[in-house]
């Protein structure tokens, strides 16, 4: 039955559609994905920055990746907000696998211009569960 439903709520959600798809979703829907110890070995070797697309009561509660860039809002962040070298590889990250912050904050990234654009999908939660260090975002 969950099946059923899903599949006739995803039905309905492409008909409602429009013609025009939003440019930010179709980057984000071509983001490689990297496992945490993928991003843990590139943040150990300086190969990436981290950035957070979590709200602050996520980080409160979850803390951040240390060194990560902490967007103000997932999907209407100014781009400035991100490094100005848009080669530097980019993790965007959320609060967990049922979250699609980072993968909307990924795809305007890409939109921005940003060619190496990755997606941590375990987020934050993740990455805590995998036992990472985490610090405390400022306040």
């Amino acid at each position: 039955m969950r099946t059923f439903l899903f599949g006739l709520t995803l039905a309905l959600a492409a008909a409602g559609c429009s013609k025009s798809t939003s440019p930010d979703l179709v980057a984000a829907s071509k983001v490689t994905e990297v496992t945490i110890e993928e991003l843990d070995g590139q943040i150990a070797n300086g190969d990436c920055t981290p950035v957070d697309a979590n709200g602050d009561a996520t980080r409160k509660k979850m803390g951040v990746i240390p060194g990560a860039v902490l967007l103000s809002d997932s999907d209407t962040f100014n781009a400035k907000e991100l490094p100005a070298d848009k080669s530097r590889q980019l993790v965007f990250y959320c609060a967990n696998t049922h979250c699609g912050a980072s993968h909307e904050a990924a795809g305007k990234a890409m939109t921005a211009g940003y060619k190496n654009v990755k997606v941590l999908p375990e987020g934050i939660a993740g990455w805590v569960k995998a036992g990472k260090k985490t610090s405390q975002p400022a306040s």
